[in-house]
């Protein structure tokens, strides 16, 4: 088995957590950023984060969303969090034909992980549904629960923490990490 990554990272969920929630979101002029979400991405940057989007897009494999739909969402969304994003991973699978990256599977955590050099136990995952804290877990990485999106119906899912949107989440790790290495260091 392959030795764990240095890297730290925080992985998000898009649909509801870094975007405005819009069902099947196929039209770039209906991308929304969460407000805030720009700034709190450029604040993990400035501390050495990685940052990565896990985002299942199931519209892709029912056929609802085109790949040039979705990429032209994902270009808009990049352009409005002024490029705050490291990279971006995607499943298009459906719930009746998913494959181990869908989540709650942490297949593209794992990927991510691999390809950037990840330590996944110093990692965070953030996100509005049961399937993202699941999806952090099951990859041995704290889960943040937003309540942006869908957040309200899943606060019982078994966050770490419960943040009101992402600045808020972000903030959360940056002075919980902080007070994690103070505490080494003494």
């Amino acid at each position: 088995m392959k030795a764990p990554g240095t890297r730290r990272a925080v992985f998000f969920d898009r649909d509801g957590t870094l975007m405005e929630e819009v069902h099947y979101c196929n039209d770039p002029a209906k991308v929304r950023a969460v407000p805030g979400a720009a700034e709190a991405l450029a604040e993990l940057a400035a501390d050495g984060w990685l940052r990565v989007m896990a985002t299942n897009q199931s519209g892709i494999g029912s056929g609802r969303i085109t790949m040039e739909q979705f990429e032209a969402v994902q270009a808009e969304l990049l352009r409005q969090l002024d490029g705050g994003i490291d990279a971006v991973y995607f499943c298009p699978d459906t719930r009746e034909q998913a494959t181990h990256r869908r989540k709650p599977a942490p297949g593209m955590v794992e990927d991510a992980a691999h390809d950037h050099g990840i330590d996944l136990a110093r990692s965070f995952f953030i996100g509005d549904r049961d399937i993202d804290l699941q999806c952090g877990h099951r990859a041995e990485m704290r889960s943040i629960l937003v309540l942006t999106g869908y957040g309200h119906e899943h606060t019982a899912a078994g966050a770490d923490h419960i943040a009101e949107n992402v600045t808020e989440a972000v903030h959360w790790i940056l002075a919980e990490t902080k007070a994690e290495m103070q505490s080494t260091h003494r």
